[in-house]
């Protein structure tokens, strides 16, 4: 973990070019609000492994991702990770009940986000109940990827867990624009086994099988889809 040395860019003036306003925090704005909200926030560029924030840290800001992936992190008390996410371009991160961030929130690869003070935004949104209502809509489905999560870290074999994160990358990925068959993975081979509760050779090995049953093609930085029904099949055990 890297400290954090960032970029910043004057408040305001981006809004109208967010390429993720459409399915960021902010889509349910008008025109005038989102003119007054523009500059509220801040853009902050992350380089690859510098800390956005850290676990128990107090909550000062919140997050709307706008480029980049970022690992999410717990460390156990006995220093092992578990990754309990990956955030990207429209994700908003940090808001929480307790005052401190949940987890760690590390760039992988370049990363921009649109920073907001915690006591700003929370003023703006008091008399918005259409922004309310986003960010409960964002909030439970985060709810439904942890759920997703605890599912997959349960009774589930190596392949099962590798299929379905595989696909479930893919469908993320779709949703903002990606290709169908091609899957790129930026986060490391270590990050996929921290994330599925597996170690970093029974993901490699995993990977070598699925390409070796024709199911995927190992590509650099990525995968390709060679058989989607195979792996669909194997996610859906």
């Amino acid at each position: 973990m890297k400290p954090s040395v960032v970029t910043i860019e004057p408040n305001g003036h981006f809004c109208s070019d967010c390429a993720v306003r459409a399915s960021a925090v902010c889509s349910s704005l008008d025109a005038a609000e989102l003119r007054e909200f523009e500059h509220l926030g801040r853009r902050v560029h992350f380089a690859s492994g510098e800390t956005v924030f850290s676990e128990e840290d107090i909550t000062t800001s919140f997050y709307n991702v706008i480029e980049g992936v970022m690992r999410l992190y717990k460390l156990l008390p006995d220093g092992r990770r578990q990754i309990v996410g990956f955030a990207l371009p429209g994700d908003f991160l940090g808001m929480n009940i307790s005052g401190r961030h949940n987890f760690s929130a590390d760039a992988i690869g370049a990363v921009t986000v649109c920073q907001f003070a915690k006591a700003t935004f929370g003023r703006f949104i008091e008399s918005r109940p259409q922004l309310l209502r986003r960010i409960n809509e964002l909030a439970i489905r985060e709810l439904s990827h942890a759920r997703d999560h605890m599912v997959l870290l349960g009774r589930r074999s190596a392949d099962e867990k590798v299929a379905t994160f595989l696909l479930g990358w893919r469908q993320r990925l779709l949703a903002l624009g990606g290709s169908l068959d091609t899957v790129p993975l930026p986060m490391s081979r270590q990050d996929i086994a921290d994330y599925l509760g597996l170690t970093i050779e029974t993901v490699s090995r995993t990977f070598t099988k699925l390409e070796r049953h024709g199911a995927i093609e190992i590509l650099h930085g990525g995968i390709s889809l060679r058989d989607p029904a195979r792996v669909e099949a194997l996610a859906a055990a």
